[in-house]
C-alpha cells in the first residue's frame, strides 16, 4: 500500500509539480487548497506526512499547524516558504513543523526530504516502549528525564516539550558539561541523511532553552560560540538507573 500524502497549497502550479513527482514516485497525493478544508482533512484522516503551504488563504499555514499540534495529530510536516524567508522557517519550526522546503525547489531535493522525514518518523514509531518493570530516570540536579515516556520534570513542574527537543535535551544530559557541536546534535537528533541546516538545531535547542529555564536557574543549556551547547546544573546528583 503506498504512502498517502496530504499537500494543502493554494498556488496551482506548486501543487501541481509536489503532486506529479510523489505520485511518481508511489505516493499517493490528495490536494486541498486552503487552511479550514486542509485541518479538517489532516484531523479526520490518516496520512504519512503532509506539505503545508504557509500562505493559504483563509486560515494561514501557521494557525494550521498550531492547531493541528493542539489536537495531537503528530503526522510529520513540511512546510513550503518562500526562499530567504528565514521567520517563517522559525516559526514554522517552533510551531512543530519537521522539516521546511523553500519555493522554488528541485525534484531531487522534494523526494529526499520526503523520504528522510518519513524515515525518521517511523524510527521513532519504532521506539521500544517502557519497560513494565521499572522505568529508567536521569537526574541531575532539579531535572528529572524519563526517557521511555518522553516527560521531563525540573523541580516540581512538569515539562512539555516537542520529540525533537526532547532528544535535544536528552543527548545533552547524559553528557552533562561537555560541548556538543551542532553537527553531533544534527547527527544524532536528525540523522546523517538529513539535508537542512543548523538553523534547526538552534531553533529547536532555543525553544527547549525557554521551555527549561521558565522560572528557575538550575539547570541551563549555554551556547558556546563557534562550537555548540551544553548543558549546565548547579547541583549533579548523577545519573541513576531504574528507579
Amino acid at each position: 500500500m503506498s504512502d498517502k500524502v496530504l499537500i494543502i497549497e493554494d498556488e496551482p502550479t506548486i501543487a501541481r509539480l509536489v503532486t506529479y513527482n510523489l505520485s511518481q514516485d508511489g505516493y499517493e497525493t490528495e490536494v486541498i487548497g486552503n487552511g479550514a478544508e486542509g485541518l479538517h482533512k489532516a484531523i479526520q484522516d490518516e496520512y504519512a506526512i503532509i506539505f503545508l503551504d504557509l500562505m493559504l488563504p483563509g486560515m494561514n499555514g501557521f494557525e494550521v499547524l498550531q492547531k493541528l499540534r493542539q489536537h495531537g495529530v503528530k503526522t510529520p510536516v513540511i512546510i513550503l516558504t518562500a526562499r530567504n524567508a528565514e521567520e517563517e522557517v522559525v516559526q514554522g519550526l517552533k510551531l512543530g513543523a519537521d522539516d521546511y522546503i523553500t519555493k522554488p525547489f528541485g525534484v531531487a531535493e522534494l523526494l529526499a526530504r520526503t523520504s528522510a522525514v518519513l524515515r525518521r518518523s517511523r524510527n521513532e514509531e519504532a521506539r521500544p516502549k517502557s519497560d513494565p518493570t521499572g522505568e529508567k530516570v536521569i537526574s541531575l540536579g532539579a531535572l528529572q528525564i524519563y526517557p521511555d515516556k518522553y516527560e521531563v520534570q525540573v523541580g516540581s513542574e512538569w515539562i512539555t516539550l516537542r520529540p525533537k527537543e526532547f532528544e535535544v535535551l536528552l543527548y545533552l544530559a547524559e553528557r552533562p558539561g561537555i560541548v556538543i557541536t551542532r553537527d553531533d546534535l544534527m547527527n544524532v537528533v536528525w540523522g546523517f541523511d538529513y539535508i537542512g541546516g543548523q538553523r534547526t538545531v538552534d531553533v529547536h535547542v532555543s525553544s527547549l532553552r525557554k521551555k527549561l529555564e521558565l522560572n528557575q536557574q538550575s539547570v541551563q543549556i549555554e551556547s558556546i560560540r563557534g562550537v555548540g551547547y551544553k548543558l549546565t546544573v548547579s547541583r549533579k546528583t548523577g545519573i541513576a538507573g531504574k528507579v
